[in-house]
């Protein structure tokens, strides 16, 4: 597993390796079942302290990336399901908030689009 932080960069150090993980889970560098390094064994390797690797590795868990099984470690999810998963429910919510705030289909699915622009960007 190949990861850097830049310290002098915008982005938080935990954006940076919960970025870096997702991304090479996606992309099969890190395949399902890999076992990730303890969150302290990664603070010290990386020069962060151990609650920042545990934040990154609380929000890879939320977001389906990695599944934590208490003594066996951290493990990389097979993220393809998962993760439509988690989108599909996220997406669902939000239709029915739009519709319960009473938006026309068009400004929900503008609402939608911008937000995709600034996320994709």
């Amino acid at each position: 597993m190949q990861l850097s932080v830049d310290h002098d960069a915008a982005t938080p150090p935990y954006e940076q390796v919960r970025a870096q993980i997702a991304d090479q889970a996606r992309s099969g560098a890190l395949p399902a079942g890999l076992k990730l390094p303890t969150v302290r064994a990664l603070a010290e390797e990386l020069g962060l302290a151990a609650n920042t690797v545990a934040r990154a590795y609380r929000e890879l868990e939320a977001d389906g990336v990695v599944e934590t099984h208490g003594r066996r470690g951290t493990l990389i999810a097979a993220t393809g399901d998962t993760a439509h998963r988690l989108a599909a429910a996220a997406a669902t919510d939000y239709a029915e908030r739009a519709a319960r705030l009473g938006l026309s289909h068009a400004d929900a699915l503008a609402a939608v689009t911008t937000a995709l622009g600034v996320a994709y960007r």
